[in-house]
């Protein structure tokens, strides 16, 4: 039967137990990882979110707490009041495994059925029922490490924005829909029938709204919401770090970013970032890494052949260099002896990426070997061996096509054979790099118009505002990414602040002056009266502690995650309402969908 604690006060969580508490009577709770009664004497490990204290319990000490003791079982939650002493037989490998506490007194504050998972580290059981009993899975000490750290980075970024005169300003939830952009999860109106709010994607025309009111420095840590596809790093509902500064240029957003990121990684990781950052543009990324988001931890770079097979008569290369496409390659370091089975299985994986194939030469100490060798001369092949600086041992992968198929093969080829050869394996580094001078605008073949790349409130570099009416694609954006070993850790741009130019922004996207004020007429508004010139950034607060806490997948840094459907095994979200509720908000369910 549970008992009340009845003044009973908890003197310091398990593991900040010290020297200075020796021989002293203290009182620790928490929960009981284990027990093991060796007749005379029944050692507990009690666990807080703080650590594990060992409290033995003997006849001679206390007979009552002994032989209360005795009925513990796992996860019950305690209350133990004794002496701490030195161990006999000190434990290295405890934060307090110096001492144990003699237990005088016990009290059992509430009785558990025996848990459907381990409440240990690295524990191996499947997702889904971790995630129906997610309270219990919170209580293993990796998972609250986690956590901690996650306090942690969150007071870190509030710190030092307050310290760089930024306001925390919070922005609403319930806001109006403007698709464009990931599918808003909408909230149908009582008070309003038949309209609905949206939840925000982001927060971004409040935090250039916040610019026009004048508070010149803003920042959020904010959740958001998308409606779209789940993927390991994705979530229906996240976390970002919000912010934006008025008066200012992306020199300016960079350098306070860099600081940001200095402190969080020295404080959390003792890591030393050096700043300033690497910078790339978009093109430079594509073109050398396939990928706008670049893991820069290793080469095989991207390297364009086609001035070399442009007079062969290869029929793969020629048709792709005639339809202005390209021929490009990487080049992997003593791979020559790939196997053929894995070398087919990475030509079926370029052509998820539409590739139509994979070529290849071995270079081996034997000579070359390549299926392409009678199409190509031995020239040429020597030719394409010395532009990527190929050595005996190395392979080299070929993919010919469309600039934007061969890139995106090759990038993601790049990644696999990383992966499969395990050339992370012990790759400790943490390579940052600024992604700069993205394209403003990608044309939509299905819509048959152009869309943002970013958000349509970018601005565009000064040089490239006149291709707006002549050539949109080729207009690059005042927009920068941060990445991190191949992610991206956050993104912004300097925004536009003069109502003619946004205007015209939304008329190159296909909104006309009516539809652009019918969505946005309330920041249309707002720049009649003196917008200054502003910018931002936002962070993934859930990417970035992923990496700080070295885990690869989303829902281990969020403490009450969807699954890959977006739905929630432990509290059955989402579910079905009261038929009343529905009325209310005038919803009628088609059962037939």
């Amino acid at each position: 039967m549970a008992e009340a604690l009845n003044g009973l006060k908890r003197s310091l969580l398990c593991g900040d137990i010290s020297e200075k508490e020796l021989e002293k009577s203290i009182t620790v709770m928490g929960w009981v990882q284990r027990k093991r009664n060796l007749g005379a004497l029944i050692f507990v490990d009690l666990r807080d979110r703080s650590g594990i204290i060992q409290v033995v319990f003997g006849e001679e000490i206390n007979k009552e707490a002994f032989e209360k003791a005795d009925g513990l079982r796992s996860e019950y939650c305690i209350a133990v009041t004794g002496t701490l002493v030195r161990r006999e037989a000190p434990n290295e490998h405890m934060k307090t495994g110096a001492f144990e506490l003699k237990g005088s007194e016990i009290k059992i504050l509430s009785e558990s059925e025996t848990p459907p998972i381990y409440i240990k580290e690295n524990l191996d059981a499947a997702e889904n029922i971790r995630l129906k009993y997610r309270y219990l899975d919170l209580r293993r000490p990796d998972m609250q490490k986690i956590f901690i750290t996650r306090h942690k980075v969150a007071k870190a970024i509030r710190d030092y924005l307050d310290e760089n005169g930024f306001l925390e300003i919070e922005t609403p939830i319930l806001t109006k829909s403007t698709p464009e952009g990931a599918r808003d999860y909408l909230v149908p109106s009582r008070n309003y029938p038949g309209m609905f709010y949206a939840l925000p994607q982001s927060p971004q025309i409040f935090k250039q709204l916040l610019m026009v009111s004048g508070f010149d420095k803003y920042f959020q840590i904010v959740k958001c919401f998308r409606d779209e596809d789940l993927r390991a790093n994705r979530q229906p509902e996240f976390t970002q770090v919000d912010m934006e500064m008025s008066f200012v240029d992306q020199e300016d957003v960079i350098a306070l970013n860099e600081g940001l990121i200095k402190k969080i990684f020295k404080e959390i990781l003792n890591v030393d970032v050096k700043t300033p950052i690497r910078r790339m543009p978009y093109r430079e990324a594509m073109d050398k890494y396939g990928s706008d988001k670049p893991d820069l931890r290793f080469g095989m770079e991207i390297t364009d052949i086609s001035s070399i097979v442009k007079d062969t008569d290869f029929v793969v290369f020629k048709s792709a260099l005639d339809n202005n496409g390209s021929v490009r390659a990487i080049k992997v370091d003593n791979a020559a002896g790939m196997g053929r089975k894995d070398i087919d299985r990475l030509g079926e994986f370029v052509k998820t990426y539409k590739a139509k194939g994979l070529a290849y030469i071995a270079y081996k100490e034997d000579g070359i070997k390549s299926p392409i060798s009678k199409f190509i001369s031995e020239d040429k092949i020597n030719e394409i061996i010395g532009k990527l600086d190929a050595k005996a041992g190395d392979m080299i992968f070929i993919v010919a096509d469309r600039d934007k198929i061969v890139l995106s093969a090759l990038g993601a080829l790049r990644l696999e054979l990383a992966k499969k050869l395990d050339i992370l394996k012990d790759n400790k580094e943490y390579e940052f790099v600024w992604v700069t001078e993205f394209p403003l605008l990608a044309y939509d073949e299905e819509e048959k118009r152009y869309v943002a790349e970013h958000h349509p409130f970018t601005m565009p570099m000064d040089e490239d505002i006149s291709y707006l009416d002549t050539d949109p694609s080729k207009v690059r954006a005042k927009a920068y990414d941060i990445v991190l070993n191949g992610e991206e850790l956050g993104g912004g741009s300097i925004r536009i602040h003069d109502t003619k130019l946004q205007e015209k922004m939304f008329e190159v996207i296909g909104l006309g002056q009516e539809r652009a004020w019918e969505r946005f007429g309330f920041l249309l508004e707002a720049f009649k009266f003196g917008p200054p010139p502003h910018g931002g950034l936002a962070f993934g607060f859930d990417r970035m502690i992923m990496f700080l806490c070295g885990t690869d997948n989303i829902k281990d840094v969020i403490a009450f995650p969807k699954n890959q459907n977006a739905y929630d095994p432990m509290s059955e979200a989402p579910n079905v309402v009261d038929d009343i509720q529905l009325k209310e908000l005038g919803i009628a369910i088609n059962k037939n969908n």
